[in-house]
């Protein structure tokens, strides 16, 4: 059998913040995401195209929720005062300008929410354009989430939401934007496809406008270790049709304020690298081109590779290539993902020990 690289899911979307401790702890009572893969406040020294050709000190962390989907990256700069958007970020913007939540009852979350006074809420739950019920709501930073429906639970915990499911993403043009998600990332099945007005988005800046949004999915369930906690996902492509949209990071360092990047799971990232050059999408960051074969980048208490594409609006779209990961820091118990077939899932017993991770607020 020919040698393909691997897709396992949304591993998580990075949110650029002012402060990391205080948006952390929003994040575990809001969306219980309280497992701590890892953190690390290293330089992050590969990233000069985004940063303004200077490596830039950072904290950051990887936190998941254990009922399954993606987790957040939470990044805050260091040493330099983090710059947040000059203009308040419209539907549709170049970029993902709203992270999805699943929720296997989206009625009873917007209940909950409704209940706790830190939560922004953005109208009411009305049926999206794939027929199921949805709601946004806004963090106190700005950043836009959409509650969506999604019954699947890796480890049931009792919570009404899970982590992240998809994005939405504006772009110029669906049709220029569709060989990057479909021929390479893999959403080849198109769920919904309309163009108008809509009530589900009409809550959000600019929403009232005119749209064509295209809802993609994957027809194969995804392969490798953490595909069955990261699951099924969604893509959301949105083009604003009466204004042009702006590009939400423009004139701005990646990890700013923000929704910086969505980033992928993969496996055989040498396979990719030449996918992605053969269709036009070459990396922008390689860190694999900065070590010997073989070699991984310290990523704090992971190890791996990462690279960076961008689609046709420069969305960042980040590929990384997990070989190490903790699964019991106390113990000093680490998994070595290199050894282990890479398409075969991790166990739900494996796994189910990084709740011995879970963080308490109070601790940040």
């Amino acid at each position: 059998m020919k040698e393909n690289y691997i897709i396992s899911g949304i591993q998580q979307i990075g949110i650029g913040v002012e402060n990391f401790a205080e948006a952390w702890r929003y994040y575990i009572e809001v969306f219980n995401m309280d497992i701590r893969i890892l953190e690390d406040d290293k330089v992050a020294e590969l990233m000069l195209p985004y940063t303004g050709g200077k490596p830039q000190k950072r904290r950051a962390a990887i936190a998941l929720n254990l009922q399954g989907g993606g987790g957040f990256e939470i990044w805050q700069y260091s040493d330099r005062k983090p710059k947040p958007a000059d203009f308040e970020i419209q539907a549709g913007d170049l970029g993902v300008f709203a992270a999805k939540i699943k929720s296997k009852h989206v009625e009873k979350t917007y209940e909950l929410f409704s209940k706790k006074p830190n939560i922004n809420l953005l109208g009411k739950p009305e049926i999206s354009i794939d027929g199921n019920k949805t709601f946004f709501m806004k963090d106190p930073y700005g950043n836009i989430f959409q509650i969506v429906h999604d019954t699947t639970i890796y480890r049931n915990e009792g919570r009404l939401t899970g982590g992240i499911v998809g994005a939405m993403i504006g772009v110029t043009d669906i049709e220029k934007a569709m060989p990057i998600y479909r021929d390479i990332l893999g959403y080849d099945i198109v769920i919904a496809d309309e163009t108008g007005t809509f009530n589900d988005i009409k809550v959000l800046p600019s929403g009232e406008g005119q749209f064509r949004r295209r809802i993609l999915s994957h027809s194969k369930p995804r392969q490798g270790s953490f595909s069955e906690l990261f699951g099924k996902s969604y893509i959301e492509l949105v083009q604003p049709l009466e204004r042009a949209p702006r590009k939400i990071y423009e004139g701005r360092f990646w990890g700013d304020p923000g929704f910086i990047q969505i980033c992928f799971d993969v496996r055989n990232t040498d396979v990719l690298r030449k996918k992605c050059e053969e269709m036009g999408y070459p990396f922008t960051v390689d860190s694999s081109q900065s070590f010997k074969e073989g070699e991984s980048f310290d990523m704090g208490e992971a190890a791996g590779q990462f690279a960076y594409i961008e689609d046709p609006d420069g969305t960042l779209i980040e590929l990384v290539e997990a070989h190490k990961i903790p699964l019991l820091k106390k113990l000093n118990l680490y998994l070595d993902l290199r050894k282990r077939d890479p398409r075969k899932p991790l166990s739900k017993k494996m796994l189910g020990m990084l709740r011995f991770m879970k963080v308490k607020p109070e601790s940040l």
